[in-house]
């Protein structure tokens, strides 16, 4: 649940800055953005949101957002995994709205080149060294067999016993096993450190995208850095995190503070 709910951050984040929109159901005014193509059948964590809301709301009702417990989620699932801690800044407010298509535009899908990456998060404000230390994240979590399937199968630059591995559990028939999960770091999936970098290195990253990082471009560099450099990865990953939940947050009088995470008030 700890790479789902940072997962969820990010997913936030990135569409129209860190709003708690992700949060949102549907209504008859707007589609939200639960069901957009990154976020169906993988995005989760909704049920812990509401549960801290709610406690919350009993002890300091109208006061914590919903962007906010978001953002405290996610760094308190990177500690409770074994990675770095940080100061939250607080002070977000809620979106009143949320909108499909950003989010299905404004994600980056796992098909993305090393380019694509590099654009997506500079329209951000975010760095290359962000983008790297960012998907770092992908040393906890699983991702789907419909997004990685490609890549097992077709892909050149990807160890042929872990490509093996993965094809043990995602048919190569599209359609068939698409949910079939697998972990993004074969090596310790549940404990966040530096051994995605190391996959990368071996060619052992489970995405295209991930692989991008390390297959002879201008990334190479700061993925060899932080597979043999874990504080150096770590202290990187927390500035980059602190960066990402300051894009274009809503403050004083816009938005508003939720009282259920799902609708606004």
């Amino acid at each position: 649940m700890g790479a789902s709910l940072l997962r969820l951050f990010f997913h936030d984040c990135f569409v129209n800055g860190c709003d708690g929109s992700i949060l949102l159901d549907d209504t008859s005014s707007f589609t939200g953005e639960k069901n957009a193509n990154p976020n169906r059948n993988s995005a989760r964590g909704y049920e812990v949101i509401d549960n801290i809301k709610s406690a919350v709301e009993k002890v300091c009702p109208g006061v914590v957002s919903c962007a906010d417990i978001l953002a405290i989620s996610a760094r308190d699932s990177v500690e409770i995994l074994g990675g770095p801690t940080w100061n939250v800044k607080l002070g977000r407010r809620d979106a009143k709205t949320a909108s499909l298509s950003a989010a299905n535009n404004g994600i980056p899908a796992p098909t993305s080149n090393l380019n694509q990456l590099i654009s997506r998060f500079s329209a951000l404000g975010l760095s290359t060294k962000d983008l790297v230390a960012l998907s770092g994240g992908h040393t906890i979590g699983q991702a789907r067999c419909t997004n990685f399937r490609a890549r097992i199968y077709n892909e050149t630059n990807i160890d042929s016993s872990f490509a093996s591995t993965r094809q043990s559990s995602c048919p190569r028939a599209s359609g068939s096993g698409d949910n079939n999960l697998a972990p993004l770091d074969l090596q310790t999936p549940t404990s966040f450190d530096n051994n995605y970098f190391k996959n990368l290195v071996q060619k052992k990253g489970l995405l295209h995208s991930d692989q991008q990082l390390f297959n002879g471009g201008s990334t190479d560099s700061i993925v060899r850095g932080y597979s043999t450099n874990p504080s150096s990865f770590s202290s990187d990953f927390v500035s980059a995190m602190i960066k990402m939940g300051d894009i274009s947050p809503l403050t004083g009088s816009n938005g508003e503070i939720r009282k259920n995470c799902r609708r606004i008030n």
